[in-house]
């Protein structure tokens, strides 16, 4: 009786006489694929090419000013946010004060 060969078994097998059952679709599919992963590449490569011969952008005074005054702006909002966040502390604190004193 003929032991039944495993797939690790039959790669031995594979050389110039080995038929691949591929169908025109799948062959198609993958020369598509091919090439749009190709296209891609040398389109990437182009963009890559123009970036380098672009000048640098250089930062203008008013983005600067504007973003200073973003930075400041939201330092005085977390400060106002602070300021809120210690008065119901200080709240809570003579709650808790008087519940301790009718003790």
């Amino acid at each position: 009786m003929a032991r039944k060969k495993s797939p690790i078994d039959r790669l031995d097998e594979i050389g110039e006489d080995t038929i691949l059952g591929l169908s025109v679709k799948t062959l198609i599919a993958m020369a598509v694929t091919l090439t749009s992963v190709v296209g891609m590449w040398f389109a990437l490569q182009a963009d890559i090419k123009e970036a380098k011969e672009l000048p640098k952008p250089e930062i203008q005074r008013i983005e600067y000013d504007l973003k200073d005054e973003l930075i400041r702006e939201t330092i005085m909002d977390t400060e106002e946010a602070v300021e809120e966040i210690k008065e119901q502390l200080d709240k809570i604190d003579q709650r808790l004060y008087e519940l301790q004193q009718r003790r």
